[in-house]
């Protein structure tokens, strides 16, 4: 179902991918330790890869799960996809989360992977992933999924949500037909959220899967400190977006004291996200404060 805000909301916090390798696991053990129950990442090219960087920070934490938001799949073989979801669910049961999703174009076609028709890959994508992680053998022809004969020598033994971004009106309501849960970016807002949960709720009505599981997880930029207002504002420069205001970057973004962000991460809650995924800017102070932050001040106001 969509935000449930009877239950307690889910906070968690993106480690971005413009942070050196080396930075990783201290702000995903400053997570772990602090209490919140998430830790986001993105497979952004050309930098960290998100299989690898997910298995180095579920071996050096206890509890916190590990999301990718998202893994681009014109960039990966979706059998290459199933193994590497299947090892690390075997491995840390019920702490991955994978993502997946169309990918930034330019980024695609710098390496020669660009889909003439992104939806279609997706469609094939995500079936196929779901039905091998189910254990199920699979030989598929499609226009860009090719199976022949193919299954996972260990599948999961709980299947894991796959979840997919979405923006555009056509994949949010592919989403609700394929996928288990969606990944919402940073820069779709409050009255964004909404609109996507109504075109995600079409698909799955129209795939018969209303009544199943739903996962929505959000992106909210969110920071903390004297000049929190001008770093969202600088982190928003590149959006289609105009935030020139406080009450429209409000529509975006969470900032101030824990009381503040909590409040903010309740506005969302009540707008249709299960989890809160909170994207510090670019040029935090400590990312590693920042996250114990969320975790010891934040999350305890939560319930």
């Amino acid at each position: 179902m969509f935000g449930n805000v009877l239950r307690m909301t889910t906070l968690g916090c993106i480690v971005l991918p413009s942070e050196p390798p080396s930075r990783f696991l201290p702000i995903a053990r400053a997570a772990d330790e602090s209490g919140l129950e998430e830790v986001w990442l993105w497979e952004d090219c050309f930098r960290e890869t998100g299989a690898g960087a997910a298995g180095a920070i579920l071996g050096a934490t206890s509890r916190v799960r590990v999301g990718i938001g998202v893994l681009p799949v014109p960039l990966r073989n979706v059998a290459l996809t199933a193994m590497e979801i299947a090892t690390l669910e075997g491995m840390f049961p019920g702490r991955y989360m994978p993502g997946i999703g169309h990918g930034v174009l330019d980024w695609m076609g710098q390496v020669g992977a660009r889909a003439a028709s992104p939806l279609t890959l997706l469609r094939e994508y995500a079936t196929a992933l779901r039905a091998l992680l189910a254990g199920e053998r699979l030989t598929v022809t499609g226009r860009y999924v090719n199976l022949t004969d193919v299954a996972l020598d260990w599948p999961p033994s709980t299947v894991p949500a796959v979840l997919s971004a979405g923006q555009g009106p056509k994949t949010l309501r592919l989403v609700g037909e394929v996928a288990d849960g969606v990944v919402i970016t940073a820069d779709t807002g409050l009255a964004g959220l909404q609109a996507a949960n109504e075109l995600i709720a079409e698909g799955r009505e129209a795939a018969g899967r209303a009544g199943d599981p739903f996962r929505t997880v959000v992106f909210v930029p969110g920071a903390t400190g004297p000049d929190a207002v001008e770093r969202l504002r600088r982190a928003a420069a590149d959006w289609p977006i105009d935030v020139d205001t406080d009450e429209k970057l409000a529509g975006y973004a969470v900032w101030g004291d824990a009381e503040q962000l909590a409040a903010g991460v309740r506005r969302f809650a009540e707008a249709g996200a299960d989890t809160v995924v909170i994207q510090p800017t670019p040029d935090t102070p400590d990312l590693e404060a920042f996250a114990r932050f969320l975790g010891e001040e934040v999350r305890p106001l939560l319930g």
